[in-house]
């Protein structure tokens, strides 16, 4: 049988592969593994369950808040909030673990539950298999005042947003700022904490009804924010998705600013104010070849780990390094977060452009994206591509003509038939057939 969780918690259409009965039950095996598996005398363990506005939010929390409850754990409902939110409020409540009720950046028929250990940190594979085997298992049944309470954790956003104003290293007083909230998680927060922090504020996509949650806004639809920004004439545009751990920007002339954009100005920034640890920056083999160029010119190493989110936390605590992140946007402030936060990223994007007097086009520019072009091949042996000679020597030509403005990556997708072959070169001409040349050899040689 698939393991139930994926790469990001356990994701799928809501009352369908993910329903209420599925919720408590994995609300139960989470109290025994991350609960009740180390019992403190006179301790009942506590859980903060939170969500993003998608409709089906409401049935699941209930769901995993009554199995908590009827498992013996005290449960604290945060209500509506980012996914960095959450994990936020489980270290500064010294909670026993956390909830988070999202599907991210994917559309309202979905969603997700994605559990937190104590301090905020992300589950490894060893405790969601441990899960997973617990649902199997008898579950503890206490009673009377054995059993947990839900309780309404009144001051959860105001907490968090005095958590984001303190990580500031300076105010953004005077930036005009588009903040687009994807009809998500950071709805309420987000234009308040950038007020709060100084900027005059314009919001879209700030009105979820639990159905619109990123249709049509958000970091996955930027043509909206785009235009706001030129409409205003903002400084630049901040973009959330639906949980609101990632963040995408918008430069003053409509200019998309991605990930890896992102993490080349931040780590300039950090290293400048002596915060970037071992001038290390943490990022996956997806980034952008001009990411590598760039910190190598401004003498940053770029520690590199597989795509994900959860290894670039772990090739962060490797080396206690303070700043890693994704092309996507998920960037990791390790300091004040255990997770990517993309309210965070926003307001310390605007804080580096209010400090230095640049506009977020200048601080961009820093890094020469190279063009990038991405093939899906679909219908092949995935794990035969490593040990395929051929392939592999056609490989090895392909990266011998690109030299060093070039590469190539070939990555198996994790869920499906598929080698993904991407290839950066100093033109998109010489990368699209680089990458058209390589596919046909994977077919070739992988056909299934």
């Amino acid at each position: 049988m698939a393991r139930l969780f994926g790469t990001d918690g356990v994701r799928g259409k809501a009352n369908e592969l993910l329903t209420p009965e599925l919720a408590l039950e994995l609300a139960q095996a989470a109290s025994v593994v991350l609960g009740l598996s180390q019992p403190e005398d006179g301790h009942k363990p506590v859980a903060v369950v939170a969500k993003d506005p998608r409709i089906s939010g409401d049935f699941l929390s209930a769901a995993i808040e009554a199995g908590l409850a009827a498992s013996g754990v005290d449960v604290m409902d945060a209500g509506t909030l980012p996914t960095p939110a959450a994990a936020f409020l489980v270290g500064d409540l010294d909670a026993d673990f956390g909830v988070m009720i999202s599907a991210s950046h994917n559309a309202a028929p979905d969603n997700g539950i994605k559990f937190l250990a104590r301090g905020g940190k992300k589950l490894d594979d060893a405790l969601e298999d441990a899960i997973e085997a617990c649902l199997k298992m008898p579950k503890p049944r206490p009673t009377g005042g054995e059993v947990g309470r839900v309780a309404r954790f009144a001051d959860a956003e105001d907490r968090y947003v005095m958590h984001l104003l303190q990580a500031l290293p300076n105010r953004i007083d005077g930036l005009k700022v588009v903040l687009d909230c994807a009809h998500g998680a950071a709805s309420g927060c987000s234009p308040e904490v950038f007020k709060a922090a100084g900027a005059d504020v314009i919001v879209i996509g700030a009105d979820p009804d639990g159905i619109n949650i990123n249709d049509g806004y958000g970091s996955t639809h930027l043509a909206k924010l785009q235009a706001a920004v030129l409409e205003h004439h903002a400084d630049l545009g901040i973009a959330h998705d639906g949980d609101a751990d990632r963040c995408l920007a918008v430069d003053h002339e409509g200019s998309i600013v991605d990930g890896d954009q992102i993490m080349a100005i931040m780590a300039l920034d950090m290293k400048d104010r002596g915060e970037l640890k071992d001038d290390t920056l943490v990022a996956t083999v997806m980034s952008n070849l001009g990411l590598n160029l760039a910190m190598e010119a401004a003498g940053i190493t770029l520690k590199q780990t597989g795509v994900g989110d959860r290894y670039v936390l772990e090739g962060m605590h490797e080396g206690n390094y303070s700043l890693g992140g994704e092309q996507s946007g998920h960037v990791i402030f390790s300091k004040h977060a255990t997770t990517g936060d993309g309210v965070l990223t926003g307001l310390m994007i605007a804080a580096r452009v209010k400090a230095t007097g640049k506009t977020l086009k200048e601080l961009a520019s820093v890094l020469t994206v190279l063009p990038q072009v991405l093939i899906n091949v679909r219908g092949v042996d995935k794990a035969a591509a490593p040990d395929c000679e051929p392939l592999q020597r056609d490989i090895a030509a392909a990266e011998a003509r690109l030299g060093s403005t070039g590469r190539v990556l070939l990555r198996p997708s994790g869920t499906e038939p598929v080698v993904r072959v991407m290839v950066e070169a100093a033109t998109h001409d010489q990368a699209q057939a680089e990458a058209e040349t390589l596919s046909a050899s994977v077919k070739e040689h992988l056909s299934l």
